[in-house]
């Protein structure tokens, strides 16, 4: 319930335009009411003090110019302008003190938001979107809306307040002068809306190539040792230069044209300011009032404290736009389509015993480009399954629809003769443990590494499991065991990787398997340990292994191999060999030129 009311929440406006994204942000910013209230009401007090001040000091300079006054009515309104300046600072500090609490409280929600989105979109999503994008929406968007709304919110409501409170004052000294002085309000209007309205477009643009840039440093760091193999460090530069120039020349525009927001509130603010001095010279001349000069003073006062809002009004519309265009780029991730809901499947098997049918399957990622058709095939319960075939045969395609990371366009997959699709995905995939041929620790010890399927296995199972593995003897030449920290410092072969990650599978303790071999990247004696310990962990377990090195599979159960998405051959490994086929003619040229598949 909870999951839909908070997805709700993002999904009221679509982050489509300036004013939805806008009413999205103040949506979000309703949970923290109380503290916003705070803020606000802090704010206006601080305001409505630095108001009032120079209205006293008015009255305090009239007093003087009369020349009828007492040192203890002086000493009076000194205190009294003292106080409420100091009030003015410390209602100001806490107002600082509850902003920076929301929007700190604020940007930790969007980013759990954005994790937690990430962890229900279907994988389809990132075949289309870099990670750097993705990163980028979590540190530099985010980042952007929480440092707007501590700096700017506040100051937002503090010169509105004042705009429209020292006008007031001024009214009850002079309303000559006053309406002098709300000249400069229409002009710095007009001027921020032109300006706004039309720049808009280059900061969404700035913060789409910064996630481009994110995006693309991304890629080159965690494939930098490809880009020095091949020599592409120049292609890379001139690629990365390129990206950056498209982004420079957006911040450049968006940078240009709110720049011109300050000099010109600026000079319409001096201008008015110069003819309030005219006229209040010529009014002060003309009525031959000596105190009329505290009320000059005071005017040419609250015009520079008039100036301030209006100019942090015009400074707020840039950052705010920034801001804008970084909480679209967020709300936007966060409304993309999630996989359905499956919270209501509770079906489950009671005792697996692993026969895995595939029936009529067929599927594409692209809708109308199918790539496996009318696939065909049943794995008896412990049986070791190999898929082999060229690259883009549709191996990999099988065992994504196999743990449901993506559905099948017709046809039907079942475990024990249950549908997969009526089953919780999740459940689904606790079904199967995994070992890929990429390798993924993560910063850790090594025995959270391992128990990370299973996190309430004992330290005994564990160890069990890296014996199985191969891998128990590596573990305890190292200084701390199974408590060494795994970090980016740590220098572990693949080999040594491969074998955790068997240990893992282990630990997981899943009825069913799939493995992703990878000894092509190991030393001969590595690779027969990595062996050996999967030959270990399938036993007894319905496996699909897809198979690189076809001499590790003479010891399937049944072999098939695979073109176009179609099934061309299945059997045993002698058996297929008999046959002259398609399997044979693999088998021979790998070995002929060391091919992996």
């Amino acid at each position: 319930m909870k999951k839909k009311n908070k997805q709700k929440s993002y999904s009221a406006h679509r982050a489509k335009d300036f004013k939805g994204t806008i009413k999205i942000l103040f949506a979000n910013l309703g949970r923290y009411k109380a503290l916003l209230i705070v803020a606000i009401v802090f704010a206006i007090l601080a305001a409505a003090l630095t108001i009032i001040g120079p209205r006293i000091l008015n009255d305090l300079m009239a007093l003087l110019f009369g020349g009828s006054y007492q040192t203890s009515e002086v000493t009076k309104y000194g205190i009294l302008i003292v106080g409420i300046y100091l009030c003015g600072s410390i209602l100001n500090y806490f107002q600082g003190f509850c902003m920076s609490k929301v929007s700190v409280r604020l940007a930790k929600k969007m980013r759990s938001d954005i994790i937690k989105k990430i962890n229900t979109l279907p994988l389809n999503y990132f075949d289309k979107h870099s990670y750097g994008d993705i990163l980028s929406r979590v540190t530099n968007d985010v980042t952007t809306v929480g440092n707007t709304l501590q700096n700017t919110l506040s100051s937002l409501i503090t010169s509105t307040v004042t705009v429209i409170g020292i006008p007031i004052i001024m009214f009850t000294l002079n309303w000559q002068l006053t309406l002098v002085a709300l000249l400069q309000i229409p002009i710095a209007l007009i001027i921020i809306f032109v300006i706004v309205k039309n720049n808009q477009k280059y900061f969404v643009k700035q913060q789409k190539y910064l996630g481009d840039v994110n995006g693309y440093v991304e890629e080159n760091f965690s494939a930098h040792n490809v880009v020095k193999a091949f020599n592409g460090e120049a292609k890379s530069q001139a690629e990365f230069e390129k990206i950056n120039n498209d982004l420079k020349v957006s911040s450049r525009k968006a940078q240009f044209f709110s720049g011109i927001l300050h000099p010109l509130t600026v000079f319409s603010s001096n201008t008015v300011y110069v003819l309030i001095c005219l006229l209040g010279g010529y009014i002060a001349v003309r009525t031959n009032d000596g105190t009329f000069l505290a009320t000059i003073i005071t005017f040419m006062t609250y015009t520079k404290l008039f100036n301030q809002p209006i100019q942090q009004i015009a400074s707020v519309s840039s950052t705010l736009q920034s801001t804008v265009a970084a909480a679209e780029r967020v709300f936007e991730f966060l409304n993309e389509k999630d996989e359905p809901d499956e919270s209501e499947k509770h079906l489950t098997i009671k005792k697996i015993k692993g026969k895995v049918e595939f029936r009529d399957v067929s599927f594409g990622y692209n809708p109308n480009k199918e790539i496996i058709h009318n696939f065909n095939f049943t794995a008896l319960p412990g049986q070791k399954i190999a898929i082999v075939g060229q690259t883009g045969a549709g191996k990999t395609t099988i065992v994504n629809l196999l743990m449901r990371f993506y559905e099948v366009n017709s046809g039907q997959i079942l475990i024990d003769h249950v549908p997969t699709t009526e089953m919780n995905r999740s459940y689904v995939r606790s079904l199967f443990g995994m070992v890929l041929q990429d390798t993924w620790l993560f910063e850790g010890t090594i025995k959270e590494n391992i128990a990370f399927g299973n996190e309430n296995a004992t330290d005994e199972e564990i160890v069990k499991a890296c014996k199985m593995a191969n891998v128990d003897h590596f573990i305890r030449t190292e200084p701390k065991g199974y408590d060494m920290v795994l970090d980016e410092e740590t220098n572990i072969s693949a080999g040594q990787k491969q074998l955790m990650t068997i240990a893992r599978a282990m630990v997981q303790n899943a009825p069913m398997l799939i493995l992703d071999e990878a000894t092509s990247s190991v030393d001969t004696r590595t690779e027969i340990l990595i062996q050996t310990a999967m030959d270990r962990l399938t036993k007894g377990r319905t496996s699909f292994v897809i198979a690189h090195r076809l001499s590790t599979i003479k010891n399937a159960d049944q072999i098939i191999v695979m073109k176009d998405g179609n099934i061309v051959e299945i059997g045993k490994h002698d058996e297929l060999l008999k046959q002259n086929g398609a399997y044979k003619e693999l088998y021979t040229s790998q070995f002929e030129t060391g091919e992996n598949f």
